[in-house]
């Protein structure tokens, strides 16, 4: 069974209606074919709870999901010289997400705060010079 499936009433009330019988979740789990730490959860749910409802969460739900966040990620990483705005309209058509501050507020949390190069390979010798490198190149810099 997969992630995405939901029980419907009917076994999570098989579920429930078999622990007055002494079931053990072993036989509970091998009659309804579901996964034994669904079973479980249910159990320990109505066990504490008294109900198997869906309980309300707390905060408000993220607006860019982890394959948003992937996503940008790598578009950053593909092209590196795109500021916020063109990756947050790529991500509005792809998607259909309305997302303009997000983000920029995303790039920042993963460390993306400027949109530089990451290297900086076709830098003169002159132009070393007058930065001040001999030409070999120092740990913090990179130069």
């Amino acid at each position: 069974m997969g992630r995405s499936q939901e029980l419907s009433e009917l076994k999570f009330g098989t579920v429930i209606g078999c622990q007055p019988c002494n079931k053990s979740i072993r036989i509970v789990f091998l009659l309804l074919n579901i996964p034994w730490a669904t079973v479980s959860g249910i159990i320990t749910k109505w066990k504490q709870l008294g109900t198997t409802a869906t309980q309300p969460q707390s905060g408000r739900p993220r607006k860019m999901t982890e394959w948003s966040q992937r996503m940008l990620k790598s578009t950053v990483q593909r092209s590196r010289q795109l500021s916020a705005e063109p990756i947050a309209k790529d991500l509005q058509t792809s998607r259909g997400l309305q997302i303009s501050t997000t983000v920029h507020r995303e790039l920042h949390g993963m460390g993306f705060d400027g949109r530089a190069a990451a290297s900086k390979p076709y830098i003169s010798p002159s132009a070393m010079q007058s930065v001040g490198c001999s030409g070999v190149k120092h740990a913090a810099t990179g130069l």
